[in-house]
């Protein structure tokens, strides 16, 4: 069943069975009388102040792009090592409101997954976390953490045993067990009012972002750039500058999963969107070193940003985050997640001086894939 409820242009909607309608029209009315309760927002502005550690700082990287003045958003100095707390303890504070004790989520990286069992465990809710078993391979630490956290790891085995799959299963899950159960979709994409929901709940990115960057350089900067796999980052980052007609918004996509560079428009996971598919519109196989960017599709805002122009989408390759991951934690002693890695790795072929970037995460899940692709020797040069 279709229904367009929430668009950005062409993009957005409900493409879902008619099953979960009345489980989204439940988590719509919930969280525009959330957007409304006072008591809603001063809960989350606690949980980030005492648990989460908001504001994240920023920091001038003064080594990694010699003659840019580049600052980096530390998301990776959250709780749990990335933004993706802010969107978890948002929607678990919301199912609460809903009255549901048993909470669902898909994961590629492994930082949402950990993020939802970290806001389970703190509000002892029952967590079921869905993740390829190609993607706990690679991010094998995450799921231990998700592990000791009390969730329970559901492995993916089929189809590229990636993030992909893993949502396809958790939609399965809460299409069967609707009534007692939220599903915390970990980006901005899905069908609405997800892709608003998730964008809100990560615009606190921005908004600190904007305040920082004011108070450090007296101006807002040249140019703003986040990475993109679904997209949530980039979409809590933008949020705050979409209105400065001044500021260039850019997202980077992996290469090989660039679903705004190479895609189409179709409808994956419920809702319209740029995805990556073939001619007969069957859903085509996404790559990156990154398990947080292989996924063939993208937010529907980041669609409607790209078709407006108001945001620009590149891509990066496997080898180019490589080196952006490596030189940045020899030039600045910090080690930033694969996915942010791609965000760092354009920083270089942008024509600005005054840079930026969200560091969507920390790379200590990343060191076993990273260091074997580097063959375990990190470049001098780097």
């Amino acid at each position: 069943m279709s229904e367009v409820v929430e668009t950005f242009g062409q993009y957005g909607g409900r493409y879902v069975p008619e099953t979960l309608i009345p489980a989204l029209d439940e988590l719509t009315a919930a969280w525009e009388e959330a957007k409304r309760d006072p008591a809603y927002r001063a809960e989350l502005d606690e949980l980030g102040r005492t648990y989460v550690g908001r504001p994240s700082p920023i920091t001038r990287a003064e080594r990694f792009a010699p003659g840019k003045r580049l600052y980096l958003k530390r998301e990776d100095l959250n709780h749990t090592g990335a933004h993706k707390i802010n969107n978890a303890l948002g929607q678990v504070v919301l199912a609460r409101r809903l009255g549901k004790q048993r909470i669902i989520a898909e994961t590629g990286a492994g930082q949402h997954g950990v993020a939802t069992a970290t806001a389970c465990a703190r509000f002892g809710l029952e967590c079921v976390v869905y993740m390829g078993s190609e993607d706990m391979r690679r991010q094998a630490p995450n799921v231990e953490r998700m592990q000791l956290l009390g969730a329970t790891v559901e492995p993916v085995e089929f189809g590229t045993r990636t993030l992909k799959e893993a949502t396809s299963a958790a939609i399965r899950d809460w299409i069967t067990n609707v009534e007692s159960t939220h599903y915390v979709i970990g980006s901005c994409v899905g069908p609405a009012p997800y892709p608003e929901l998730v964008r809100e709940l990560q615009s606190v990115i921005g908004r600190e972002a904007r305040e920082q960057l004011l108070e450090a350089e007296g101006a807002l900067p040249e140019v703003v750039v986040a990475c993109v796999g679904g997209g949530s980052n980039a979409i809590g980052m933008f949020a705050a500058f979409l209105d400065d007609a001044d500021v260039r918004l850019v997202g980077v996509e992996a290469a090989d999963a660039a679903s705004l560079g190479t895609g189409r428009a179709g409808v994956l996971h419920g809702a319209r969107s740029s995805i990556l598919a073939d001619e007969d519109g069957q859903i085509a196989d996404a790559h990156s070193i990154s398990a947080g960017l292989d996924y063939p599709g993208v937010g529907p805002e980041h669609a409607w940003l790209r078709d407006t122009g108001r945001a620009t989408y590149l891509p990066c390759t496997d080898e180019e985050a490589l080196e952006a991951f490596a030189r940045l934690s020899r030039t600045e002693g910090i080690v930033p997640a694969l996915e942010s890695a791609h965000a760092l790795a354009v920083v270089d072929r942008l024509d600005a001086e005054y840079v930026a970037v969200c560091l969507s995460g920390r790379g200590d899940k990343d060191l076993a894939e990273a260091l074997s692709a580097l063959g375990r020797n990190v470049p001098d040069d780097a």
